[in-house]
Parts: structure tokens; C-alpha cells; sequence
């Protein structure tokens, strides 16, 4: 497969540093899909790739929210030196297990003040 920068590398398993993630905009994620997750695990992702970090980068992963039920969540994290890690997140849900990791409309995070 042929992946060109600024597109996403190939579907992974998940790793705790994915899960990490998962559970730091777990708030967010319940907030925006008005759900509760009592299960609420990071199952696969795909990273964008980049040829370095100059605002940031995306992540998206397929999470396994009990049952048959999975959410896909695309995750925006701007690295500003001045206020560290921003992560800005949307949620797709109703997913499945076989539901393709597909990029979301293109993410264009809100300004953030300094």
C-alpha cells in the first residue's frame, strides 16, 4: 500500500499509548455522543503520517464500547509549545468491528489563544 505524507499508514492493533489517548478525551467523546461507556477500549488505529511535527497530527481509532458496538474517533493533536498537547476529537458512532478506519472530513481545529 502506498501512503503519502499527510495520509494515514496502514490499520494497527491498539497500544497502551493509544488507549492513553482514547482515555484522555473519554469526557469529551460521552459529551458529544450523550453516552456513558462503561466498556470504552481502543482496539485498532492508523496515525498520519508526517514528515515532522510542526502544529501537529491525527490519529484515528476504532473503539470497542461494549457489544457489538464500536466508535470511531478521530483525534487532532496540536503540539504548541506554549500550551503542550491540544487534542481536539470527533466521534463517528454506530461502527462495527468490520467498519474501515476512514479519515473524517478534513479537521480544522478552533484558534487557541496564547
Amino acid at each position: 500500500m502506498e501512503v503519502l505524507l499527510g495520509g494515514f499508514g496502514p490499520t494497527e492493533d491498539a497500544t497502551k499509548d493509544t488507549q492513553w489517548l482514547c482515555d484522555l478525551v473519554k469526557s469529551d467523546v460521552e459529551k458529544k455522543t450523550g453516552k456513558d461507556y462503561q466498556e470504552y477500549k481502543a482496539v485498532k488505529y492508523r496515525n498520519e503520517i508526517v514528515l515532522h511535527f510542526v502544529t501537529g497530527t491525527s490519529i484515528l481509532i476504532k473503539v470497542h464500547v461494549g457489544g457489538e458496538d464500536y466508535i470511531h474517533l478521530e483525534i487532532y493533536r496540536a503540539l504548541l509549545p506554549h500550551i503542550g498537547m491540544v487534542p481536539h476529537t470527533n466521534v463517528k458512532d454506530n461502527q462495527t468491528i468490520d467498519s474501515p478506519l476512514q479519515p473524517f472530513q478534513k479537521l480544522i481545529p478552533e484558534p487557541v489563544s496564547p
